[in-house]
């Protein structure tokens, strides 16, 4: 499954080919995610113990004042209220924070694409991609030891956000053959960034309007017809001969909801992207026509997280160093 993580680092290898400085590896990226998600969960439960203590502090005054409001009530015999210490109300996820310090595809209108050949060729295009530390301490250096490597069929997407927050496609590369995930995200990322045809290369000005999407794609099932598959579930590649010609062309899982579409006219779509010039209704007509049905669940951030946590990421690497 896609994360958080796995968007900052394509960020993060875009911005550096642009700004031309050495970037963060994969797992560097993955640890200062980690201690950055753990500063916001830890800043929560500060602000929850705050309300808890202020209830508490509200309860004492209570006990303090004239009148109690329980003594209102009529009853045919006197009740007696056991007091309840202080010290029992308190839970006992609150007890062990109390001393706790915080330190805090794309989604677009039009139609993600499979490469930007996709529709008469295969995938797999590559292109110009190019210490001693603890849980609180993860330099620029650290990460000699990466995480168990994982391989994994990926999309990467590039989306401009409008300052009223609508998505338009900026590019989108991917491929179906299984890469690690370090080098594969990289390399797509920059590919999707430079290397779709339908879009001029994405330039430096233009980052801070940027969002990008991974999809990770998995569970490949051949659709017993070409409607077996379910919408914002299922992904599809298709193939099929036209005319003495084999076309070929993929949608990822969301495409299909985000543009309001029937499942017949998501194929549709699906064989016209391939090159196919039918007419809707003709579609079964064509032979040979194979459907492939995926799973892929997107992730997605925007330039402005990316650079809060960057941002913060060199603030703490300074901090490290001063120490």
């Amino acid at each position: 499954m896609a994360s958080v993580a796995h968007c900052l680092y394509c960020f993060e290898a875009l911005a550096a080919d642009l700004e031309k400085y050495e970037p963060l590896n994969l797992t560097q990226v993955q640890n200062w995610w980690s201690r950055y998600s753990l500063r916001g969960e830890l800043t929560g439960a500060q602000d929850k113990l705050e309300e808890n203590s202020k209830a508490l502090q509200n309860g004492a005054d209570l006990e303090d004042g004239d009148e109690d409001p329980l003594e209102e009530v009529d009853s045919d015999e006197d009740q007696v209220v056991a007091p309840v210490p202080r010290s029992d109300l308190r839970l006992p996820s609150i007890s062990r924070l109390q001393n706790v310090s915080p330190s805090t595809a794309s989604t677009s209108s039009t139609p993600s694409s499979l490469s930007t050949t996709s529709s008469q060729a295969a995938l797999g295009n590559t292109s110009k991609s190019s210490s001693n530390s603890s849980f609180f301490s993860f330099s620029r250096h650290s990460g000699s030891s990466p995480a168990r490597k994982q391989e994994h069929p990926l999309f990467v997407t590039w989306n401009t956000v409008s300052s009223r927050g609508y998505k338009s496609l900026r590019g989108c590369i991917g491929t179906f053959d299984p890469l690690e995930l370090a080098s594969g995200l990289k390399s797509y990322a920059l590919t999707a960034a430079y290397d779709d045809s339908r879009f001029s290369p994405i330039s430096l000005p233009e980052l801070p309007s940027l969002s990008t999407s991974v999809t990770l794609l998995t569970a490949f099932t051949p659709a017993s017809d070409p409607l077996d598959w379910t919408l914002g579930i299922h992904g599809l590649r298709i193939s099929f001969t036209h005319h003495g010609k084999r076309y070929g062309a993929t949608y990822l899982p969301d495409v299909a909801v985000e543009q309001g579409w029937t499942k017949e006219e998501t194929l549709v779509s699906l064989m016209r992207k391939a090159g196919w010039s039918g007419r809707s209704g003709e579609w079964k007509k064509v032979g040979d026509l194979k459907v492939v049905r995926y799973q892929g669940k997107k992730e997605s951030v925007d330039y402005k997280e990316w650079k809060a946590w960057r941002e913060w990421v060199e603030k703490e690497e300074q901090r490290e160093m001063d120490m």
